[in-house]
Order: C-alpha cells, then structure tokens, then sequence
C-alpha cells in the first residue's frame, strides 16, 4: 500500500491546530476538490477521499490523541489493509446525519432548516380584489370590503386547550417538533435522518382537552376593511393593508392585507402612464375653418380652440389635465386627437354644391396632395430613364 501522506498535511496545517482551525480548513478543501464540482479532474475525487480522512482523524478528540502519539498506525491497526474503507468518501458514516455532511460541506446550505415550533410566527397574508372605475383610479376613493380571516381565540387564547388546561411538552421529541431516527442506508450504512414528530404533529405540544371553540387556536371570522385607494392608483396595482391579514402563530403578528385593483374600462378616456387620451370626431367644415370644441376630461368639459386647417389625426395637448401621480406632486397631460368624420348620404343639391366648392380650389391649398404628385411625377421620370 502506498505510503500515506501526514494528515496535519493534507489540510495545510500545523500540529497542534485547534478544531476551528481544522473545521476551516476542511470546509475550505471539500469546496475546492469535491468531485461534483470538478468532474474533468479525474485526481480530484482521490484528493477528496483524502481529506474526508484527515479531517475523520483530526476532528475527534480520541482519534486525533491516538494519531499524535503512534501515527496512522494508532488510528488504523490494520493499516495497509484499509480500515476505514466502506465509509462516505473516504470515512465512516455510522450514525451521521446526511445534513450535517450537507452543513460541514457547504455551510448550512443542504442541511434541514430546524426551526422552534413554538416560536411567534407572522400570520400569513390574504389577497383580495377590488374593482373600481376609471375615474375612481383618477381621483381616489375609499372603499369597505368585507374579508374572512384568520383570528386568536379568544375563549383559550391562542393555545388550543380547552379554558383552564394548557398544552403538554411531547415526550416523544421533547418540544422540538422532530425526532432523529436511525435506519440502514446504502452499501449498509446507518445513516441519522430528521423527521416530523408524529405524536404531535411537529408542534412541539399535545393538546390533551381541546378547545371546544376553536380546535386549534384560531377562528375564522368576517371584518370589514376600510381600502383607502389614492388618487392615480392604476390597473393590476397591489395595495398593503398592514397588519389586516391571519393572525400570527404563538404570539407572532399578523400578516397584510393585499388588495389587488381592478380598473374597468371607460368610453370616453384611455391611460397611458400618467396621461389621459381622448378621440374627438368634428366636421369637415371644423378642420376647414377652425372652431371651438368643448373637450371632456377627468374635471369636467373645458374649452378648446382648433385653427383653420387641422389636418386629420393632430393631436392637442392639455398640460395638467391628465392623471394625478402617486406618491408626488404634479399631473400628466391629457392628449386631444381629433378624428375628420366625412359626411355620408349627400343629397343632389349637398353634392351639386361640395363639387362647386371643389372646382374652386387647386393643389395650392392641399400641402401634402401638392408634394405627393410632384413625387410621383418624379417617379414616373426615374422610370422612364432607367427602364427605357
């Protein structure tokens, strides 16, 4: 058998090391040379398997007191003939807890996250909608809701136990909620697991007389919230209702009311951000002329002057009138676009006197019909020049 290397060695240490020190250094070493994250290293599950050994040695007290006095020899009597074969990377697993491996290689992060079941605990959350209008969204409201909850007992208080008893210790797991339970895993190993007490539900506590009201230590109740929705609010916004949610667990608070919004669709308005954008139809003879419109929004009609010659699709701007801006201060814009309806079902005189009306203008008074012929007159030119 090839001769093995010093164990204070193979995890860079010196003799005398404390059990911080060679914690460390373990922890350092099974990163960096675990086969899991080094599968194009064919030397790193060799190394590995060493430094599971080293460290077996080095952190137990007996065995470490053996190998500084005889060597390998006072740790393997059977040195040469591999005594510490058949264990988990190079050791023995007997009686170790897979999430202690997980904890010693990775910090915590495999291991089972054990927890005090009667520790105070925030009640969970309860989400809800609320459908308003559009203009409700614009100018804020308050709304009452009515909601199921969780709440503590009052008749037992929180406990669970029937007024005048209270919960017992589980024997089975002391409190804790779990049990660790020993089993035969592969290749024969023991191997420690952790699981739910199954005497007291991993409560911790029995409940010998119940509660007649409850059961459990909560009840189930109806309370209406009052929703402040504020102004600008928007479609699929979420607002938080401290403490309004269950009740929390063995004194904890409560969880939040989630109130998810829905804004329903109006006829006249559409959002967008912040503003707010309207179509208005007016006459052939408006666009024309100009005229004044009287214009909806958010606050009510307001005025507004077009100018001669408003061209299909322009959109005017009212600076203010929009939508009010969460959390601070000013308002968008509200956007006008005005739509040229053309006139349907003329009857002969209608026509007879638009046709008049047209024989008297040229392209002079069309800007875009005046550019786009002499457009195609040049494309009809760069036609002829090139094909023919």
């Amino acid at each position: 058998m090839a001769e093995k290397r010093d164990y204070y060695e193979v995890l860079g240490l010196q003799k005398g090391a404390s059990e911080d020190e060679i914690k460390k250094a373990y922890r350092k070493l099974a990163k960096q040379y675990h086969p899991d994250l080094n599968p194009d290293d064919p030397k790193a599950e060799e190394k590995f398997k060493e430094i599971n050994e080293a460290n077996d040695v080095l952190s137990d007290p007996e065995k470490r007191a053996k190998y500084d006095q005889f060597g390998h020899a006072g740790v393997d009597p059977s040195y040469g003939g591999g005594g510490y074969g058949g264990g988990f990377g190079g050791f023995s697993a007997e009686g170790m807890d897979f999430g202690d491996i997980f904890e010693t290689f990775f910090g915590g992060g495999g291991g089972t996250q054990r927890s005090n079941p009667n520790a105070p605990r925030r009640g969970s959350d309860i989400a809800v909608s609320l459908d308003i209008s559009f203009m409700e969204a614009c100018k804020g409201i308050s709304h009452e809701i009515e909601i199921t909850r969780a709440e503590t007992c009052q008749s037992c208080h929180g406990s669970g136990a029937k007024a005048g008893t209270s919960p017992k210790t589980c024997p089975e797991c002391n409190g804790s909620g779990q049990v660790r339970v020993q089993q035969r895993g592969l290749l024969g190993m023991m191997v420690t697991t952790t699981r739910t007490c199954t005497k007291c539900g991993g409560r911790g506590k029995i409940i010998e007389t119940p509660c007649p009201d409850c059961n459990s230590g909560r009840v189930q109740k109806r309370k209406k919230v009052v929703v402040n929705v504020p102004a600008g609010i928007d479609n699929g916004q979420t607002l938080s209702i401290r403490g309004e949610g269950n009740c929390g667990i063995n004194g904890g608070p409560n969880g939040d009311l989630n109130v998810r919004i829905t804004v329903r669709k109006d006829p006249l308005f559409e959002r967008k951000g912040f503003d707010v954008w309207c179509e208005i139809p007016i006459t052939y003879t408006q666009a024309v002329l100009g005229d004044e419109l009287t214009v909806p929004t958010i606050d009510g009609n307001v005025k507004y002057s077009i100018p001669e010659g408003t061209q299909p699709g322009t959109v005017f701007r009212l600076r203010g009138k929009g939508i009010q801006k969460l959390q601070r201060d000013g308002r968008g814009d509200q956007m006008v676009r005005v739509i040229i309806e053309v006139p349907k079902r003329l009857n002969k005189k209608q026509k007879e006197a638009l046709q008049a009306f047209e024989k008297e203008l040229d392209n002079s008074n069309y800007e875009k019909r005046s550019g786009f012929f002499d457009k195609l007159k040049q494309f009809g030119e760069d036609i002829k020049k090139n094909f023919q």
